[in-house]
């Protein structure tokens, strides 16, 4: 959960230059499976997409203001992104152009921070008007 409330921090601090959502995937430690023992939700395994869409309402509550959309039942974003079982990403025009170590070891969000730290900086040097007469 501490990793959650530092990504809706960064998520808050660059919403004026940044579109923000979480793909919610199949859960990683579900309550009749490897069990977490500092879990906050007791979550079993999802059986079909119902499972999995009321499972993302807790998450929704999580992160108000946030998009959180779902993944397949197939894990098809999941898969296609090596999220197993979070993982940050950055697009832009439809091209990843920041990728998150795979969690929970790799995810960083300071990585992410000073990303859009960049990003803010170089959005601010290159937006000076010149005006001519």
């Amino acid at each position: 959960m501490a990793r959650l409330k530092a990504f809706q921090g960064v998520v808050q601090q660059n919403a004026d230059i940044a579109d923000s959502v979480v793909v919610y995937i199949e859960e990683a430690h579900p309550s009749d499976g490897w069990v977490s023992t500092d879990a906050p939700y007791q979550i079993p395994t999802h059986r079909c997409l119902e499972d999995r869409l009321n499972a993302a309402q807790l998450m929704r509550l999580e992160m108000p203001g946030c998009p959180v959309v779902v993944d397949s039942m197939e894990n098809a974003s999941n898969a296609a992104y090596g999220a197993y079982f979070d993982r940050l990403y950055i697009l832009q025009e439809g091209k990843i152009v920041y990728q998150g170590g795979r969690g929970p070891e790799g995810y960083r969000i300071t990585e992410l921070r000073d990303w859009l730290d960049h990003y803010r900086d170089t959005l601010e040097t290159s937006t000076h008007l010149v005006i001519s007469v």
